[in-house]
């Protein structure tokens, strides 16, 4: 790694021959440990950036500053344990998905280690408008961290080191982050620190009555930082998440279980080619089954709850409202007979399989109970029971839009540190972190995404405006401009600003402006060119649409709800030659800016409107004490969330429109 350790002549055999002489005058000398022989070692090698966890949020952390030319350090507690998929073996999902995308679009690398570690791939919302699409690949978990791991590795720039980090090293004024020092006792110096903890900040791992320090089953707990950070004036609370059980595969009946295929037209994350072994034909999708509970199975869940560490008080802090644990299901909805699981295997080259939507830290012997009752459980062998844990996370009010601490500088937190969970909120959090490091660095403006310019922009918004005080999920409808913020277009708005950044080589680039003029030579032909009746009348009577009486152009006829461009194209030989050597991404892009024009004009326009109000900033020393036209809590708000824009403080619980207009005046608008 090219570090070299100095021990400042407090080596081994000095302290074996302390202890001999001590012995010899009958002293009583504590007992030896490894900290005693490490305390003073020090590191002579300095980086610019140290990103603290390997996760989702570390990885892309690091491959991001690397990459715009960093010199960077990940430490992680457990090199074979880089971007480990701790839950459920999947990416993307409804929302989750858009940001995989957008992640891609700006040059990270979660989705095409996604679409690598594909077991299957499914487009959800088909069914309903193209604002809602998202794309969702079911994973090989030992695969997806395999990859992760060989492109870090591959990526310049990127060092490694495997150790716990229990301490930060602070300037003397304490305003100022200098590096880190590890459990054993080795100092790294660096420019900018991005923690990305996860779940490991005194992690606490429930199974009914027991309780074990963790951060996640198998793998310690970190100590250290939580309590450095409050007394450098942070705020902390205490979150909670869960996982299901792990079963084995071949003692599963899937005969009494629901088929759960992938998409028959295949897509994928990345923007790049041959990133799908599914498309490229080297492999086929693996399927996953669904199933229910029962009355009989909530009857046994409900003899454990005496034991539950979450209905008898033994977890302080609050879990995700939008992903509870199974003995939450059955009593927040006690109407309902049933839940729905989904039976997801865990790879290629594994019987392990995940249990989605039995989430539980019920007692070990209560859970498998339950789970032979459910159909196609019969004889089912767990490999480990689902539990819960618990762990420290610091509200994200604390944060500046780049995601630095307002109270430390060139500290920056990403990730369930920030109180989200999920692995796409936390790995775009890690980019923009990685990102904005670097850039602070070197002394370029920051990178901020606008709530219309990336569901990105409307996650770190949402943390650092509104804060959350349970783990934050991204939906569709957190986003104001979501027809803006499609997954089709994730490319066009992100990647020449990533190619400006560095982040997104030429032939991204290149591969974007060749869509964008395919797709607006599609948009004019069909607003310029008229189609015959007796072509298209024998189509439109069969899908019964109204026929036409004279010649229509494309576009209107385009514009009717069950009309596609690739029905027509088969109808119309006109159009099949306009479309040739046109891909279908780009061919279903065009059609979504055609059918939706008013709409997505509408948006803009609003959109317009707000980035009026993001235009105009205001100083982090503004003094509101002096605007006597202020309400107190408007001027508590204010002071405390600090907001970079007027449209920021706009959007803080409390500020009203009046405040706003008061501000407005004082800044002479």
């Amino acid at each position: 790694m090219g570090f070299r350790l100095v021990t400042d002549s407090y080596c081994l055999s000095s302290v074996k021959l302390r202890a001999k002489k001590s012995k010899a005058k009958g002293q009583v000398n504590p007992p030896l440990s490894f900290t005693n022989f490490t305390k003073k070692i020090t590191v002579q090698h300095e980086y610019d950036i140290i990103v603290v966890g390997a996760g989702h949020a570390g990885c892309e952390a690091a491959a991001a500053a690397a990459n715009m030319g960093s010199k960077v350090l990940l430490v992680t507690m457990n090199m074979q344990n880089i971007a480990q998929m701790s839950c459920n073996p999947a990416m993307g999902g409804i929302a989750k998905g858009q940001i995989v995308r957008e992640i891609d679009a700006l040059g990270g690398y979660s989705g095409i280690v996604s679409d690598k570690s594909a077991i299957q791939f499914k487009m959800l919302n088909r069914s309903k408008g193209p604002a809602m699409w998202s794309p969702r690949t079911q994973n090989d978990r030992m695969l997806f961290a395999a990859t992760w791991r060989e492109m870090l590795e591959q990526t310049p720039n990127v060092d490694f080191w495997q150790d716990m980090v229990h301490e930060l090293i602070i300037s003397q004024d304490g305003k100022r982050v200098e590096g880190i020092v590890t459990g054993l006792g080795i100092s790294f110096k660096a420019k900018a620190v991005v923690l990305t903890n996860g779940t490991f900040l005194n992690g606490l791992i429930h199974i009914g009555e027991k309780q074990l320090g963790g951060g996640r089953t198998g793998e310690a707990a970190s100590y250290g930082i939580t309590e450095q950070l409050v007394q450098l004036g942070f705020e902390s609370g205490r979150m909670k998440t869960g996982t299901p059980p792990r079963v084995d595969g071949r003692s599963l009946d899937y005969s009494k279980m629901e088929l759960q295929t992938g998409d028959e037209v295949l897509d994928k994350f990345s923007y790049l080619p041959n990133t799908s072994p599914f498309i490229t034909g080297e492999k086929k999708q693996v399927p996953c089954y669904a199933t229910y509970t029962n009355p009989n199975v909530h009857a046994i869940l409900k003899t454990g709850f005496e034991k539950s560490p979450m209905f008898q008080g033994r977890i302080q802090g609050l879990g995700p409202r939008y992903c509870p644990s199974i003995e939450d299901k059955i009593t927040r909805f006690s109407e309902r007979e049933r839940h729905q699981l989904f039976i997801e295997p865990e790879g290629w080259n594994t019987v392990e399989i995940y249990v989605n939507g039995f989430s539980t830290s019920l007692p070990e012997d209560v859970q498998y109970k339950a789970m032979q009752l459910i159909p196609g459980f019969e004889k089912a062998k767990m490999f480990r029971p689902g539990y819960a844990i618990e762990y420290d996370y610091f509200p994200p009010t604390q944060l500046k839009l780049t995601l630095e601490t307002h109270l430390v500088e060139n500290l920056y937190f990403a990730g369930q540190i920030n109180g989200t969970t999920g692995y796409e909120e936390a790995a775009c959090q890690g980019l923009m972190a990685g990102i904005n490091a670097h850039l602070k660095l070197n002394q370029k403006p920051p990178l901020i995404l606008n709530r219309y310019e990336a569901y990105i922009g409307v996650l770190i918004d949402d943390l650092v405006t509104k804060g959350t005080d349970e783990p934050y999920r991204m939906f569709t409808s957190r986003a104001e401009y979501r027809l803006l913020l499609r997954q089709d277009n994730a490319d066009v708005r992100l990647t020449p600003l990533a190619f400006e950044l560095g982040l997104a080589k030429h032939e991204r680039l290149v591969r974007v402006e060749e869509k964008m003029k395919n797709y607006n030579k599609i948009i004019d032909f069909f607003k310029n060119t008229s189609g015959e009746p007796e072509v298209l009348n024998p189509y439109l009577e069969n899908v019964g649409s109204a026929l036409l009486t004279q010649k229509w152009r494309y576009f209107n006829v385009l514009a009717r709800p069950t009309i596609s461009i690739n029905d027509l194209a088969a109808n119309d030989p006109t159009i099949q030659n306009a479309i040739n050597g046109i891909d279908k991404e780009t061919i279903e892009q065009a059609e979504i800016l055609m059918k939706y024009e008013g709409y997505i004009q509408r948006e803009k326009e609003n959109a317009d409107k707000l980035k009026r109000l993001e235009e105009l900033k205001i100083k982090t020393d503004f003094n509101y004490d002096a605007i006597s036209s202020l309400g107190r809590e408007a001027i508590e708000k204010l002071k405390k969330f600090k907001p970079a824009t007027i449209g920021q403080a706009s959007r803080i619980s409390g500020i009203n429109p009046a405040d706003v207009n008061v501000l407005l005046i004082h800044m002479g608008r």
